[in-house]
């Protein structure tokens, strides 16, 4: 057999566990995103081998939705590392076999201080699915490895399984983007979506605003001496009336405009009111909008919809954050 054959094997075998999977959230998977929602203190994350790599994982999806977390290693959980867990906490055990071996210890610590006990476990009449508090069956029918030993399927169907409490938590949580954002200010993604729309708008003198009475020639002076695209108009009170963008200006001449049609003012070929976006928002709200109603220039206002600025898609594209 080819290695591309073989390879679309091995992901047709495992992709089919895991469609088995979903047939295995009941009753025991709500629990579990209950008992984590009410849990006051941290998710302790434990398992040994492939399972342990796959209860890394998990830890670390924990965090990145606001669930706190750590993954405690079996072997150094014997070796002082089990003071770490407190009554507060809950013990998620990560294992295929769901035989006990170095996690017999670490389980009986928790039953001690009356820590509760998750298990994702992939064999259902073991101790640890019979033990756990809320056990949650992840068994695969066989792995996709030819003698059925390599762990595959088992721990893709585990680290599926632990991705779906993540985001079911996250639901419950009513996680937001901004949440996200708040604990990846590091990262491109979080720094992206942190950043607002008041960060990179043009304010103040820069806002190419003219009055309702200025000539169609006077706004393309100011169109071309602002180098924002566009001309505002605004009613008393500071609310936009209306906008010419340098697109109106190109559909008046490619109609042929008279040469009078330059002598008309503003109130006359204006196009009342325009899309806006308030200052706080952020940038990625800002480009949905203008990639939304296929525009280049965005009226910034505050909470009072009163303009104190204008975005334009060049100044999101120099942010460097698309």
């Amino acid at each position: 057999m080819e290695p591309r054959e073989y390879a679309r094997q091995v992901i047709r075998h495992e992709s089919q566990a895991l469609a088995d999977l979903v047939d295995k959230v009941g009753e025991s998977f709500d629990r579990a995103v209950q008992a984590i929602l009410d849990c006051p203190g941290r998710v302790i994350v434990s398992g040994m081998g492939k399972s342990g790599l796959v209860g890394r994982k998990i830890t670390a999806t924990f965090n990145s939705t606001g669930v706190s977390s750590f993954f405690l290693h079996p072997a150094e959980a014997l070796h002082g590392d089990l003071g770490l867990v407190r009554p507060d906490d809950l013990l998620m055990v990560v294992s295929k076999s769901g035989r006990l071996y170095e996690m017999e210890q670490i389980i009986a610590v928790a039953r001690r201080i009356g820590v509760s006990i998750i298990s994702l476990c992939g064999t259902v009449d073991s101790d640890l699915y019979q033990r756990a508090d809320i056990a949650i069956d992840c068994s695969v029918k066989s792995e996709a490895c030819p003698n059925n030993l390599v762990p595959t399927s088992s721990s893709t169907a585990a680290l599926v399984m632990g991705d779906a409490l993540a985001l079911a938590l996250l639901e419950a949580r009513s996680f937001s983007t901004e949440d996200f954002a708040a604990l990846h200010p590091g990262g491109f993604l979080g720094h992206r979506m942190l950043k607002r729309v008041s960060e990179v708008h043009h304010s103040g003198d820069a806002i190419p605003v003219v009055s309702d009475g200025v000539t169609l020639s006077e706004m393309i002076v100011t169109m071309t001496g602002k180098r924002l695209g566009c001309v505002i108009t605004l009613e008393n009170g500071g609310r936009i009336k209306g906008i010419f963008t340098d697109g109106d200006l190109r559909r008046l001449v490619e109609k042929g405009a008279p040469a009078e049609l330059f002598d008309k003012k503003a109130s006359e070929i204006m196009v009342a009111g325009s899309k806006t976006i308030n200052q706080n928002a952020l940038i990625d709200a800002a480009l949905a909008l203008m990639e939304e109603f296929s525009i280049t220039q965005l009226p910034t206002v505050d909470d009072d919809e009163r303009v104190v600025g204008l975005i334009h898609l060049h100044d999101i594209l120099k942010s460097k954050l698309v």
